[in-house]
C-alpha cells in the first residue's frame, strides 16, 4: 500500500477555519487492557503509509528503533511506535508512516491505519491534566457529545526527543549569547501545547534574560492578550506597552496558530505586535501560508540561534 495523501492545498485551507486533518492508526492492545486504542498525527506531518518493508537492525540503537529502511533511496529510522507507548499490538506491527517534522524525516510502525478525519481544533482538548505525557491531546471525533470516540494525538516531538535525541536540536543558545534588551515593562508572549517544546522555549528565553508569559494553546493566548489589553488601557497605556512580540506553535488544541495569528492581525489592537510563528510542521507550503495569515516571521523547530536571531530581526 501506498497511499497518497489528500492534496495539500486542500489542507491548507482549512486553517482558515481552525479546522485540521488527523490519521487515525491503532497500535495494539493498551496496557493492562485488551482495548485497541485510537491514536492520531496530524496530517500535515505524515510523508506516505507505507506497507512494512524490509528493515535492518542498527547495533546498539534504542530498544525502540527497529533498525533502518531504505525507502525512495532514503536511509530512515524506523521507531516502533507501540513499544514507546507500551502497547501490544495482536497483528504485528506491518505499516510504517513516514513522517517530516522538526527538520527530519523518520518513519513510525504501527499496527493498522484506520482513516482521515477532519476536525474543528475545538474538538480538541489539552491531555496534560489526564497524565499522559506522550499526548499532547484528546480528540473529540464525533465531537462534543455522549460516548463520542477519543483518538489521543501523541505527542511525536516528544517521542523523537526521547529516542532520537540526536536528531532534534536545543533551544538553548551558545554561551555568550548577548542578552535580548526589551523595552522597559514589555515581554513576550509563548503558546505552545508541548510540555516539551514549553519547556525548551523557557530555556532559551531565560537564557536571553527575556521576560515571557507562557501560555498552553491558542486560546489561551488570545484571552490574554486581550485581559492585558484591557489592563494597559486601565492605566492609560496601551497593549503595545506591555508586549514586545509574540511567539506560537501552530498546533494546539482549542486554537491552533494559524487561527491565533489570523485573529491577532485582523484585531486594530494587536495587528501591530509582531508575530513569529515556532513550528514542527515544515515545508515551503506551511509557510507560504503563514505568511498569507500576516505572519512576521517562521522559524522551524529546535534551533535556537535562528529563533533568536529571527527574534532579533523581528524587533528591529
Amino acid at each position: 500500500m501506498n497511499t497518497t495523501l489528500h492534496e495539500i492545498d486542500q489542507r491548507t485551507n482549512l486553517t482558515a477555519n481552525n479546522k485540521f486533518e488527523l490519521l487515525l492508526f491503532r497500535l495494539g492492545d493498551a496496557p493492562g487492557t485488551e482495548q485497541r486504542e485510537l491514536f492520531g498525527i496530524n496530517v500535515f506531518k505524515v510523508r506516505e503509509i507505507l506497507v512494512m518493508p524490509t528493515i535492518t537492525a542498527v547495533s546498539n540503537a534504542h530498544p525502540c528503533v527497529m533498525g533502518v529502511a531504505n525507502i525512495r533511496g532514503q536511509i530512515i529510522t524506523v521507531i516502533n511506535l507501540p513499544k514507546v507507548v507500551g502497547c501490544t499490538p495482536k497483528k504485528g506491527t506491518s505499516i510504517l508512516l513516514v513522517t517530516e517534522f522538526a527538520r527530519s524525516t523518520q518513519a513510525f510502525a504501527v499496527e493498522d491505519v484506520s482513516e482521515i478525519v477532519r476536525l474543528d481544533w475545538n474538538q480538541v482538548i489539552a491531555a496534560e491534566s489526564n497524565g499522559g505525557e506522550l499526548v499532547t491531546s484528546i480528540a473529540r471525533l464525533d465531537g462534543n457529545v455522549e460516548n463520542t470516540r477519543l483518538a489521543q494525538v501523541l505527542d511525536v516531538e516528544q517521542i523523537l526527543r526521547d529516542v532520537l535525541p540526536q536528531a532534534t536540536g536545543s533551544l538553548a543558545p551558545e554561551k555568550g549569547t548577548p542578552q535580548l534588551k526589551l523595552p522597559n515593562g514589555k515581554i513576550i508572549l509563548a503558546a505552545d501545547d508541548s510540555p516539551m517544546a514549553r519547556a525548551m522555549i523557557e530555556n532559551g528565553l531565560n537564557a536571553l534574560d527575556a521576560p515571557f508569559i507562557m501560555t498552553k494553546n491558542g486560546l489561551e493566548a488570545w484571552e490574554k492578550m486581550q485581559s492585558m489589553s484591557d489592563a494597559a488601557i486601565a492605566e492609560g497605556k496601551t497593549i503595545q506597552d506591555k508586549i514586545a512580540l509574540i511567539l506560537t506553535d501552530l498546533e494546539m488544541p482549542e486554537m491552533d496558530g494559524f487561527t491565533l495569528t489570523r485573529n491577532l492581525k485582523n484585531d486594530q489592537r494587536f495587528k501591530s505586535i509582531p508575530i513569529i510563528i515556532h513550528s514542527s510542521l515544515t515545508g515551503s507550503a506551511n509557510e507560504n501560508h503563514v505568511k498569507s495569515v500576516g505572519a512576521d516571521a517562521y522559524v522551524a523547530k529546535f534551533v535556537a540561534d535562528e529563533l533568536t536571531t529571527t527574534i532579533r530581526k523581528v524587533l528591529a
